[in-house]
């Protein structure tokens, strides 16, 4: 590739990158000014207006903390629990080789991926109703689950099927069982892959918010992504205000994404690559 194309490239990486976090950093720095400056400098940075009531009003006047606790464990426990069966399922599909079975529930992970969510919201909210689900944890935990399993099945798969088979006959000629080859030697090595499908999964989770607004009832178990909305509608004139709550929906995502993104690389690439 030549020199050029190489910073032509370059360019237009940086102008992805600006596009992108422009967004963010100018709620960011507006979050920190009265309504007022918001409205008469919005891109002027608040060296002289510096504030933290905005964040003050919305941790005092609004449960924010409540729903962002109600996102955490609700995002964290889903992504946990599909990583976990995500792994299980490709450990089967890949290693254990039942010919009919592996390749039924091959075809069923990929079947399940075409579907889109929003097409099972009706049958799911009276599904939900009828278990006595519904406004609870659950009726947002189970479809998470469900819905993040197919994609964890393919990334894992691609990533055991890069590694030797030699690892594992070495285990079985000690007498591990196959539980015992999946603890001992499979989660280990697949942590790469795991951190990422676990990320990939709180990332969907935290953000996700047809279900949450159509599954949940109550304020108590609003998430983030809900009270955001409701935060809008009360807070139309107080830009300040409303800039300062969605940071609390914005940095920990950030957060997260920014110490783990090296495993999530080294997740999706190593599929790819025969060792």
């Amino acid at each position: 590739m030549g020199k050029s194309k190489k910073i032509i490239i370059h360019i237009f990486l940086w102008l992805y990158v600006l596009f992108t976090l422009y967004p963010i950093f100018f709620a960011f720095q507006n979050s920190f000014k009265t309504s007022a400056d918001v409205i008469s400098s919005p891109f002027s940075l608040p060296f002289t207006t510096f504030t933290l009531e905005n964040y003050i009003k919305v941790w005092e006047v609004t449960p924010v903390f409540r729903y962002f606790l109600n996102s955490m464990y609700i995002s964290v426990g889903a992504s946990a629990v599909s990583m976990i069966l995500a792994s299980m399922t490709a450990f089967a599909i890949v290693r254990m080789r039942f010919k009919v079975a592996s390749k039924f529930v091959t075809l069923f992970v990929g079947a399940a991926l075409m579907i889109p969510g929003s097409f099972l919201l009706i049958p799911l909210y009276f599904l939900l109703v009828n278990l006595h689900l519904a406004d609870t944890p659950w009726a947002l935990l189970m479809p998470y689950i469900t819905f993040g399993i197919p994609l964890s099945v393919f990334i894992v798969s691609a990533f055991l099927r890069s590694i030797p088979n030699e690892l594992e006959e070495a285990g079985v000629m000690d007498g591990v069982s196959a539980f015992g080859l999946f603890i001992r030697i499979i989660l280990p090595i697949t942590m790469p892959a795991l951190v990422t499908i676990f990320i990939l999964s709180f990332l969907g989770n935290w953000n996700e918010f047809i279900m949450a607004s159509f599954f949940l009832s109550s304020d108590k178990m609003k998430t983030l992504p809900v009270a955001m909305v409701a935060f809008r509608d009360s807070m139309q004139l107080n830009y300040g205000r409303l800039f300062a709550s969605t940071m609390f929906s914005i940095v920990p995502v950030i957060v997260i994404y920014a110490f783990l993104q090296e495993k999530i690389i080294e997740g999706v690439t190593a599929g790819s690559i025969k060792g």
